[in-house]
C-alpha cells in the first residue's frame, strides 16, 4: 500500500532531539521545571471538516499538489491529521514552556497552553519548519483553561497570518483552519454568560516560536544551564550567519560575543517588525513578552486590529482598555521595554552586560529612522538610506501629518491609498479635499477651522512634491507598492465568522484570495476596501475584542 502524502513529510526534530525534555507525560496543568518542552499528544476529535487552507504553505511544507487537496481519501487524511487525530510518520508532538510578563506584570510560567506542535519538518526548499496546532487539546501549561479553540478566534488567525504575509510583514504563516465537530464553551465577553460554540484546529507554520519567555523563564529560576542551552540551540539552529567556521563545528559553549550579536539581532528584527506594523495601522493588542518571537514574526493572533479611523491610543483589546498599555501609539515603546526583559534574561550568561546593553541601545535610533524612512515611503517622498537623516523638511511633514490625521475620524489605509490621486498642482481647498474624501468618516467634523488646518498640510506636501519634481504617476506607482487597498478590517472577518458559523465558509476563501494581492486593485471587490460601515461601529468582534475572542 503507497504511503499517504503525509507520511512523506520529511520530519528533523531538532527542538526535541537537543533540548531536555519533561520527565513526566501526563498533560495535567503543573509547574515545568528543567525541561524546555513536554511530550504531549493532541487531543481527539469527533468529526474532523477541512474549512480552508492556504495552497502556498502546503506547496512551501511540501504536500503533492496533484494529490492534495483534489484526493477526496487524501483530503479526508489532511483533516483527520491537521485536526490532531492522527500522527503522521516522524511526527514527535510537543508544548513548549516559556514564562513572560503579561501587561507589564511577571506571571511566572505560561507556555503553550493550546498549541501541540506536531514537530519539525524539512521543506523541499531546505528550511526547516515547525507544524503547530493551536486549539489541540490540554498540556501541562494549559493552567485552568481547556487547551481547545472555538472557530471564530480560529478564523480570525488563520486569514490574519496569511494576510500579514501578503501584506509583506514578518509572520508565522497558517496552513489550514478544520472544524472539530465538537462545541468548546466560551465566555466572550468575561460577563458571566459563557455558551458552548464550534470548535476549530489551525496548523500554524514558521521556522521557529520561540517566543522572549522561552529564555525568561528559566532565567527567572535561576536555571542557566536550560538557558544557556536554549540560546545555543537557537543561534545554532536560527541565526547560523553568527558563527564562523569553528564555532559552527564545535558542541563548546559559544563565546559572549557571539551572544550579544545574536540579543542585537533580535533587537534589530523586532525594530523592523515594530515599523512594519506601523507602515500598514496593524495593532497587535497583547504584546506580552511572551507573544513577541525572537525571529522577529508576528505571532499569536488574538485581539487584533487594523486602525480604522486614526487614533494612536486605540487598541483592539477589550481587557486592555484600562491602560491602553499596547494601543497603536505605544507599539514601539512596548517593544523596547520588552528587548529590554529579554536582555535581563540573558544578563547572567555574561560576565559583562555592557554589550547587551549596548545592543539594546541600537533600538531606539533604529526605530526612529525605520519609521521615518517608512513614512517618506508612504508618502511618497525620497526615501533615505539607512545611514542617512530624513531631510528635515520631510520630517516635518510627517510630525504635522500625525497631527493632521486626528483633526477628524481619518481612516488611516484609505488615506494613505487616496494621496497617492493627489496631483502635485492640484489647486483650491474644495478640489483637493474631494480627492481625499472617502477617507473621513464623518465630514461633518470637517469644519471651516478643522477643514483649513487639513487644507494647510495637504498644500505643504504638494509644495514639497513640487520642489522635488516628483512625477505624479511615478509617486502613485510607488506610494501604492507600500499602501494597501485591502487589509483585514475586523467587521470583515466577522462577516466571514458570521458565515461560517451558519454553515457556509466560503467567504473565508474569497477573504484570503482577495488578501493575497492587498496593494492591487480589485475592481470586482471595491466593497471591501471601503470605510468600516456604520453598523459595525459598535458590534462585538467588528472593532474591538477581548482575549477570548
Amino acid at each position: 500500500m503507497p504511503r499517504l502524502p503525509l507520511d512523506q513529510l520529511s520530519f528533523s526534530n531538532r527542538f526535541t532531539d537537543e533540548l531536555p525534555g519533561d520527565a513526566d507525560t501526563r498533560a495535567v496543568p503543573r509547574q515545568v521545571t528543567g525541561a524546555a518542552y513536554s511530550r504531549v499528544a493532541p487531543s481527539a476529535v469527533s468529526a474532523p471538516a477541512l474549512l480552508a487552507h492556504s495552497p502556498e504553505v502546503a506547496e512551501m511544507i511540501g504536500l503533492p499538489p496533484e494529490l492534495w487537496p483534489d484526493d477526496d481519501a487524501a483530503t479526508a487524511d489532511f483533516a483527520q491529521v491537521f485536526a490532531g487525530n492522527r500522527l503522521p510518520a516522524g511526527a514527535g508532538p510537543y508544548a513548549m514552556a516559556y514564562g513572560g510578563h503579561q501587561f507589564g506584570n511577571w506571571a511566572g510560567q505560561l507556555g503553550d497552553g493550546r498549541a501541540i506542535a506536531l514537530g519539525e519538518i524539512v521543506a523541499p526548499s531546505g528550511e526547516h519548519l515547525t507544524l503547530q496546532l493551536k486549539g489541540s487539546g490540554l498540556t501541562p501549561y494549559s493552567r485552568g483553561a481547556d487547551g481547545l479553540a472555538v472557530l471564530r478566534s480560529s478564523i480570525r488567525e488563520f486569514l490574519c497570518s496569511e494576510a500579514m504575509h501578503h501584506l509583506g510583514v514578518p509572520t508565522t504563516r497558517a496552513l489550514s483552519l478544520v472544524l472539530t465537530g465538537d462545541k468548546v464553551v466560551r465566555d466572550m465577553f468575561y460577563d458571566g454568560n459563557p455558551k458552548p460554540e464550534l470548535g476549530a484546529v489551525v496548523c500554524r507554520v514558521a521556522p521557529s516560536f520561540i517566543r522572549f519567555g522561552n529564555f525568561q523563564l528559566p532565567a527567572s529560576r535561576g536555571d542557566l544551564g536550560l538557558l544557556r542551552q536554549l540560546v545555543e540551540f537557537t543561534i545554532r539552529r536560527h541565526f547560523p550567519e553568527l558563527l564562523d567556521g569553528t564555532l559552527r563545528s564545535t558542541t563548546d559553549h559559544l563565546p559572549p560575543s557571539v551572544v550579544a550579536a545574536w540579543y542585537e539581532a533580535a533587537v534589530r528584527r523586532t525594530a523592523h517588525l515594530m515599523v512594519e506594523w506601523n507602515r500598514i495601522g496593524f495593532v497587535h493588542g497583547v504584546m506580552n513578552t511572551d507573544n513577541l518571537s525572537i525571529l522577529g514574526l508576528t505571532i499569536d493572533y488574538g485581539p487584533y486590529g487594523w486602525l480604522d479611523d486614526f487614533d494612536p491610543d486605540w487598541t483592539p483589546n477589550t481587557t486592555d482598555f484600562g491602560q491602553r498599555r499596547y494601543r497603536f501609539g505605544q507599539q514601539g515603546l512596548v517593544a523596547h521595554w520588552n528587548l529590554a526583559q529579554l536582555g535581563s534574561a540573558l544578563a547572567p550568561l555574561l560576565t559583562d552586560v555592557e554589550p547587551l546593553q549596548t545592543a539594546l541601545d541600537v533600538y531606539p535610533a533604529l526605530y526612529r529612522s525605520g519609521t521615518e524612512a517608512m513614512l517618506s515611503a508612504k508618502l511618497g517622498l525620497p526615501v533615505p538610506s539607512a545611514d542617512v537623516a530624513v531631510d528635515l523638511v520631510d520630517r516635518d511633514l510627517q510630525t504635522e501629518l500625525w497631527r493632521a490625521l486626528t483633526l477628524a475620524e481619518t481612516d488611516y489605509t484609505i488615506f494613505f491609498r487616496r494621496l497617492a490621486d493627489l496631483p502635485a498642482e492640484l489647486e483650491g481647498p474644495a478640489a483637493r479635499r474631494a480627492v481625499l474624501a472617502d477617507a473621513f468618516y464623518r465630514p461633518e467634523q470637517l469644519d471651516t477651522d478643522t477643514a483649513a488646518q487639513m487644507d494647510n498640510w495637504l498644500v505643504a506636501y504638494q509644495q514639497r512634491l513640487q520642489d522635488l519634481a516628483v512625477d505624479d504617476t511615478e509617486r502613485r506607482l510607488a506610494m501604492h507598492r507600500v499602501n494597501p487597498k485591502y487589509v483585514l478590517r475586523n467587521y470583515l472577518s466577522q462577516l466571514a465568522i458570521d458565515a461560517a458559523e451558519s454553515g457556509d465558509p466560503s467567504m473565508i476563501t474569497e477573504l484570503l484570495d482577495v488578501l493575497r494581492h492587498p496593494y492591487d486593485d480589485q475592481p470586482d471587490h471595491d466593497a471591501w476596501a471601503t470605510k468600516r460601515p456604520d453598523w459595525a461601529r459598535s458590534r462585538p468582534g467588528c472593532s474591538t475584542l477581548s482575549c477570548s475572542s
